[in-house]
């Protein structure tokens, strides 16, 4: 199975980062991420981590990296600092593939980015298969679609998604939704 998810924050030991996320303290959100994510993943899947493994406390950062099931990918974030891109290209079962990537999977183009980036053009009516689809983190929103007018991007931090990574298949069935649910309205509106 391929997972994705963004913006761990690993270390991270601001208020404003792992309370919005439920949490009283980085170690109860560090914690909580490994378990979720072992929870999810095994060590066959693939996951995709769309930037921002860690910050401030690289060693605790890297600890927590390595105790994480799968074949990890790494898309560079705005905290992957060149010194942190060194310790993760270090580590087992890691890949950093750069600041953004191209998948496909069961017909549908994934592109892969730290930042929402516009791919394609949203139109209500067009088929998903036929665009490029942005998976994104950076913006720690908890709405998957909150950019959904500036193009096809779905969202795939930590926030969004109870703090677990998002399978490919849950991923493509929210946006497969979220398209008939804008057909709907549209066709509504011609009638």
């Amino acid at each position: 199975m391929i997972y994705i998810t963004s913006d761990l924050h690993f270390g991270h030991d601001k208020d404003f980062m792992y309370a919005p996320r439920g949490f009283k303290d980085i170690e109860e959100a560090d914690s909580a991420i490994v378990d979720n994510w072992n929870s999810i993943v095994n060590d066959e899947d693939d996951i995709y981590v769309l930037g921002d493994v860690m910050l401030n406390d690289d060693e605790n950062g890297i600890r927590r990296w390595n105790q994480l099931k799968g074949s990890k990918y790494v898309i560079i974030g705005n905290h992957d600092s060149a010194a942190r891109i060194m310790l993760l290209k270090e580590c087992p079962n890691t890949e950093v593939l750069g600041h953004a990537d191209v998948i496909k999977y069961d017909g549908f183009s994934f592109y892969l980015s730290h930042y929402p980036t516009i791919t394609s053009s949203f139109e209500y009516n067009a088929r998903l298969k036929l665009g490029l689809i942005n998976l994104c983190g950076h913006t720690h929103t908890n709405d998957r679609f909150v950019d959904e007018s500036k193009g096809r991007i779905y969202h795939c931090e930590l926030d969004c998604h109870d703090n677990k990574p998002v399978s490919i298949d849950e991923i493509i069935s929210d946006l497969i939704s979220k398209n008939q649910s804008y057909r709907a309205n549209d066709n509504k509106e011609k009638t």
